[in-house]
C-alpha cells in the first residue's frame, strides 16, 4: 500500500505566474498531479484549463458534493473536484491554483496541506496581467490591491519568488515540492 500523497495550495497574486509554473513543474514531474478548475467563466477565456461552467452547474456541483474546495474571487465562483481525494488516497501528489481566501476552509478538509505562495514585485505583476490581456486597467488595480492579502496562521508556507526566468521559478518550486527530511 503506498502512503498517502500530498496536498499543495499554489496561491500568490494574479500575475505571480502560478500556472506558468504549475504547468512546467508537471512536465517535469509527471507523477504529480494537477487538479483542474472549476468556473463559472466560459472555458474559451483563455489563461489555464479548466472546466468552464455556469452558476447552475456549480451549484450542482456543491450540493452533490462533487467540489472539495471552493471559493469566489474577482466576481467568479471557482472549485476544486472531490475527484482528488483518490489520487491523494493512491499516493500521488496534488497541485492545485487555489486562493488564499480557501485556504482554512482547504485545511479544515486536508490537515497536511501545503502552501507554496508564489510572488513577484508589484512592478512584474503590473505587465504580466496587462500583458495577457484579459482584465481593463481597473480590474488590474483591483487584483494589486488584492495581491498584499496574507495567508491564515498556522499553515506551513514555502515562499518562491517568481521575478525572474521560468526556468528559475520552476526549479524553486521543483525544490519545495521535495519530501521533508525528518
Amino acid at each position: 500500500m503506498s502512503a498517502q500523497g500530498r496536498l499543495f495550495a499554489v496561491v500568490g497574486p494574479s500575475g505571480a505566474g502560478k500556472d506558468t509554473l504549475l504547468e512546467a513543474a508537471c512536465r517535469a514531474r509527471p507523477d504529480l498531479v494537477r487538479a483542474r478548475r472549476v468556473i463559472t467563466r466560459p472555458s474559451g477565456a483563455g489563461g489555464e484549463a479548466f472546466d468552464g461552467v455556469d452558476e447552475a452547474a456549480f451549484d450542482a456541483c456543491l450540493k452533490a458534493g462533487r467540489l472539495a474546495i471552493h471559493w469566489r474571487a474577482h466576481g467568479l465562483r471557482y472549485g476544486i473536484r472531490a475527484s482528488i481525494d483518490a489520487d491523494l488516497s493512491a499516493g500521488r501528489d496534488v497541485l492545485f491554483n487555489g486562493s488564499r481566501a480557501a485556504l482554512e476552509q482547504a485545511a479544515a478538509r486536508y490537515p497536511g496541506l501545503r502552501v507554496l505562495l508564489i510572488t513577484a514585485p508589484a512592478e512584474v505583476l503590473m505587465q504580466r496581467l496587462s500583458a495577457r490581456g484579459r482584465e481593463n486597467a481597473d480590474q488590474i488595480a483591483a487584483r494589486l490591491e488584492r495581491a498584499a492579502q496574507g495567508i491564515p496562521p498556522g499553515l506551513p508556507v514555502h515562499e518562491i519568488d517568481n521575478s525572474g526566468t521560468v526556468d528559475a521559478g520552476v526549479k524553486r518550486l521543483l525544490a519545495a515540492l521535495q519530501p521533508e527530511r525528518a
